[in-house]
């Protein structure tokens, strides 16, 4: 411990890892990665082990020379069970971004003369619904939960799992909780809403999809669901234990079942990304027949 106090007056004293006793003067190379926004992350996840000193002596050098190097912003990850180090940056600047599972992001803005240009974390949670439509008898399958503060008549559904398509919410929704297997048929309807109660904060979108039944008995999950029964269409049209939105949703399928869906329905197309190896599926109404798409921009095609 003499050596070391001997270089006391020449700077920072480097950071030791206590158990091999090597020098640290920086993060681990493989923890630390640039973007295309001149950002950087730390991952600490792939940085050897540091003590809540050695922590923050190298965050400090390392933050003196990325805004030296013209960095824009620092993000890092830190696994749950180093959440020791939090406090640490929080001194020197850093915010919570997000935090998943065993995992939150920290983030620090280095640009103290410009606008913080790093976009919030999830804006919106999504929500989807199953409007399941038996065509041939004019009805709709419609539930009560059992756990909500309104006693009203809805139909199936829940919010997206994450890398889910909005088709497979609305099935896999309506036979968890009616027990009724269902196909994807449109999306007809979404409610964009702010101030969401019970969304952490966010904003909430809430497709509807038209979906065609491929059985009829009903095995409602008693967990969840209070009440479960094929309506008519009519009935629901006129019954006050709907909401308006529901009551409007309804009245596009009563239009769709005397009239044809073809003027309401929103359908889909996979196309290919402009990232390799990526496809997604673009949403939109029906071009009329023999458009030459042929003659439409690309710019217009993809996104």
């Amino acid at each position: 411990m003499r050596f070391l106090s001997t270089l006391k007056p020449l700077g920072r004293v480097p950071a030791i890892c206590s158990w091999c006793r090597c020098i640290h003067t920086s993060f681990s190379p493989d923890s630390v990665t640039k973007d295309k926004h001149h950002g950087i992350t730390l991952d600490l996840n792939l940085s050897h082990s540091l003590t809540t000193e050695e922590f923050s002596t190298i965050l400090t050098d390392s933050i003196q020379r990325w805004r030296m190097q013209g960095m824009s912003a620092i993000w890092i990850k830190v696994p749950i069970l180093q959440s020791h180090l939090i406090p640490e940056a929080a001194n020197q600047g850093f915010e919570f971004h997000h935090a998943e599972h065993d995992q939150s992001v920290l983030k620090l803005w280095l640009h103290d003369d410009k606008e913080d240009l790093i976009p919030r974390f999830a804006t919106h949670q999504i929500g989807v619904s199953g409007l399941v439509i038996r065509e041939d008898t004019g009805q709709v399958l419609a539930v009560q939960d059992r756990n909500s503060q309104f006693d009203l008549w809805k139909f199936p559904g829940g919010l997206s799992n994450l890398e889910e398509d909005i088709g497979d919410t609305a099935t896999r929704e309506v036979f968890e909780e009616t027990g009724i297997k269902s196909e994807f048929q449109s999306v007809l309807a979404m409610r964009q809403q702010h101030k969401q109660p019970g969304a952490f904060g966010r904003s909430d979108i809430f497709i509807i999809c038209r979906l065609r039944p491929l059985t009829f008995d009903i095995r409602p999950c008693s967990r969840e669901i209070k009440a479960c029964q094929w309506m008519e269409i009519e009935d629901v049209q006129r019954r006050s234990h709907f909401s308006a939105f529901m009551r409007r949703v309804t009245g596009l399928a009563l239009y769709g079942v005397r009239h044809g869906f073809q003027d309401l329905d929103i359908q889909y197309e996979e196309m290919e990304s402009v990232y390799k190896g990526l496809r997604y599926k673009l949403y939109h109404r029906p071009l009329p027949p023999h458009t030459p798409t042929h003659r439409l921009g690309q710019h217009q095609l993809q996104t």
